[in-house]
């Protein structure tokens, strides 16, 4: 490990560290020259604080508990570059801080790294110089606060592992079907493709504009040019969750996804994004009001969420309670007034309770009645939850915000016709809310920086 003499050093050595090893791989595997392979390492950062002193109480980030030596190994610093000069920047600034940088232990295998030529021919060999991805090192032992992952000799600066790391940026690209590099830092998410139009639709008016700050329209199917007519961009994918990143040049654009149904898709992605450390994300889809004064279109902000879907009880206990972020609701409710009018009746803050059973409304009454007996809820989704509940996991500010589409409990069944005809005159208003929303919270990302979802104990450095 070599001392650096700044934030900015540190992260440029960093990358060079880590595109010196790839440039190796490349060389290395199409030669099948196993030994020299064993130099490819993933980067390690270490940042020594020998004197903990009190700091800002306002601080939302870059702070320790005690003294002591805080490491990183890591993947794509150079993707991760903006994050890290201002996670450093923040910690030296509070610190009296040593930074060093050098190689790690761990070796990188080639599945990780583009553009590496003849991976089929090795693999056949099966040399033991080269390593396989593993499963072994891909964990969330930092993030879920596991006692062994702050109880060595180095504590954790960051909140992944490498290979964690690089395994999610993997499925985003194989779900998603774009390259991880263009994912923006406020995430939408939907389960509609109708949605996903008029977000599109939105990127290339915007894109037109003079003074845009949106710089390119990235699509599953390819990049799509201002001007071009949104009736003519075919924006089918065979993509599982295919991705449209309304990019900006520092990355503080919108990407909006289209996760399919259901609480798995929603744990799945989010895993994944996770490791990106993005600014938001936002639920946008539809819901069963359960309020017989609810009217179809009406729109839900979720302030409370009551998780049925079981996919992160083993991760967050059931009784751990899931807080709305008021920075993102306060911002939600004003869009919502600007786009809809300020009638007070179209929208209500409330309870959305989320189920894996997208048919829940087949109980029998009594069964509804024994399920619902003493909640709150005045919606029920399928991944609302389990979006809020990974958000508050992985430190990640998030909302919700749905539109009404049926009332099962008061004989307003979801049926095909009335579906289409909602979903027509509801869905750019919809978007829109959500859009101008991130926008807003764009400007001003400082107000999401909030200590509100660190710990109390296992919290790392970082964001």
């Amino acid at each position: 490990m070599e001392k650096v003499g700044s934030v900015d050093e540190g992260v440029d050595k960093l990358i060079e560290l880590y595109e010196a090893s790839c440039e190796l791989a490349r060389r290395a595997i199409p030669a099948g020259d196993a030994d020299a392979y064993e130099g490819v390492r993933y980067p390690k950062i270490a940042v020594k604080i020998a004197t903990w002193v009190p700091v800002d109480r306002r601080e939302p980030f870059g702070y320790v508990d005690e003294a002591g030596t805080y490491s990183a190994a890591l993947s794509r610093p150079d993707l991760m570059a903006p994050y890290l000069r201002s996670q450093l920047g923040a910690l030296c600034a509070n610190y009296d801080a040593v930074i060093e940088v050098g190689y790690s232990e761990i070796r990188i295998p080639p599945e990780y790294i583009r553009g590496v030529d003849g991976l089929a021919e090795v693999r056949a060999n099966n040399p033991a110089g080269v390593p396989r991805p593993t499963l072994d090192d891909v964990h969330d032992g930092i993030i879920d606060g596991e006692w062994e992952s702050f109880h060595g000799a180095e504590k954790p600066l960051f909140h992944f592992g490498p290979q964690r790391f690089d395994i999610a940026c993997a499925r985003i690209e194989h779900y998603t079907g774009i390259e991880v590099d263009t994912v923006q830092r406020y995430i939408l998410f939907t389960n509609y493709a109708m949605h996903t139009r008029e977000f599109v639709a939105f990127g290339l008016r915007a894109m037109e504009k003079p003074d845009s700050r949106y710089t390119r329209l990235v699509l599953p199917s390819g990049e799509v040019e201002p001007g071009e007519d949104p009736d003519d961009i075919d924006l089918g994918s065979p993509r599982q969750m295919p991705r449209y990143d309304l990019v900006t040049d520092d990355g503080d654009g919108i990407t909006m996804i289209n996760i399919g149904v259901g609480p798995s898709n929603a744990k799945t992605i989010t895993d994944c994004l996770a490791v990106l450390r993005p600014e938001a994300w936002i639920m946008i889809g539809h819901c069963a009001g359960l309020d017989a004064r609810m009217r179809i279109g009406d729109l839900i902000l979720g302030n409370a969420y009551e998780r049925h879907d079981n996919l992160l009880d083993s991760h967050i206990r059931r009784d751990q309670p899931i807080p709305a972020v008021p920075e993102i609701q306060r911002t939600l409710e004003k869009t919502v007034e600007k786009i809809y009018g300020e009638d007070p009746s179209l929208m209500r803050t409330g309870t959305v309770l989320s189920t894996g059973d997208r048919n829940w409304e087949w109980k029998t009454p009594q069964e509804l009645w024994n399920w619902l007996r003493g909640s709150t809820a005045t919606a029920v989704d399928m991944e609302s939850c389990t979006i809020a509940a990974n958000g508050y996991r992985y430190r990640v500010p998030y909302g919700t915000l749905l539109a009404v589409s049926d009332l099962p409990l008061h004989a307003v069944p979801k049926l095909p016709a009335g579906a289409q005809a909602f979903y027509s005159n509801s869905k750019e208003a919809h978007v829109m809310c959500a859009v101008k929303a991130m926008e807003k919270l764009a400007k001003h990302p400082e107000r999401l920086r909030t200590r509100k979802l660190r710990r109390t104990i296992g919290e790392v450095p970082f964001r």
